[in-house]
């Protein structure tokens, strides 16, 4: 029962998705905005704010969304969950203003893969398809080897060389192009506003900058887990439904 009501959709609100997506730049500004120190300093801690406009949008595009997607992003919230204690907590490759990992991060991760999910998918994306994936390379290399010169950031470089042979696996899939756009977003946002700030060397020792813009491997590498993720769940249903 709470499969068929929760993941089981028919009749997707495309219209409402590409909105979502679009939108996307201009809730991060406003939901990061309220949860930034500056904030916090002149009015209170917003916090619990962001929390429920996090939420509350995750559930929009979720039911906006078809099934497949509605798993994408139902599964996305544990496991990046799982990933901020990683990557945060026992690596301590970025901490919050806070101690805690905030509710809103798990279900902000779910908002980034849809949209970047929805924007890789649309009919302008396809048509351009090979266009679109030259120009991604091309930007996403003068990215890393820019920040990797003139900024010391040695981790991106590190992680951008790993984030395009994650992509080689994949085919170039233009996905992942359009994930790692919004994710290079939310990283400038949301250390800008001060939500979160990356340690100057993870590690200990390998030199970075704050956001390093080599943290869309991290997200790439839990997107294609993700994917497989969701493959397995899909297995198991059918198995349930075709007797052997």
């Amino acid at each position: 029962m709470i499969n068929r009501i929760l993941f089981l959709s028919e009749k997707p609100n495309a219209g409402m998705q590409l909105l979502l997506a679009f939108l996307f730049p201009f809730f991060t500004i406003v939901a990061l905005g309220i949860d930034s120190v500056l904030f916090a300093e002149r009015y209170f801690d917003g916090r619990q704010i962001t929390n429920v406009l996090s939420i509350a949008y995750f559930l929009i595009f979720f039911f906006a969304s078809d099934s497949y997607l509605r798993k994408l992003m139902f599964t996305m919230v544990f496991l990046s969950y799982l990933g901020e204690i990683i990557f945060c907590k026992l690596l301590g490759m970025y901490h919050y203003r806070n101690d805690a990992i905030p509710l809103y991060v798990p279900f902000g991760h779910a908002i980034v893969y849809a949209s970047g999910y929805v924007f890789a998918h649309t009919k302008w994306a396809f048509e351009n398809e090979r266009i679109l994936k030259k120009y991604f390379v091309i930007g996403f290399s003068l990215l890393f080897v820019l920040v990797g010169i003139l900024l010391n950031d040695v981790f991106s470089l590190i992680s951008g060389v790993l984030f395009f042979l994650l992509l080689k696996r994949k085919k170039w899939q233009n996905l992942y192009f359009f994930i790692a756009l919004c994710v290079v977003f939310i990283e400038l946002a949301g250390t800008y506003f001060q939500c979160w700030k990356w340690v100057p060397k993870i590690f200990g020792s390998v030199p970075t900058v704050n956001p390093p813009m080599g943290a869309v491997f991290y997200y790439s590498g839990g997107d294609v887990l993700l994917v497989k993720m969701v493959a397995l769940w899909k297995n198991k249903k059918l198995k349930q439904i075709i007797p052997s």
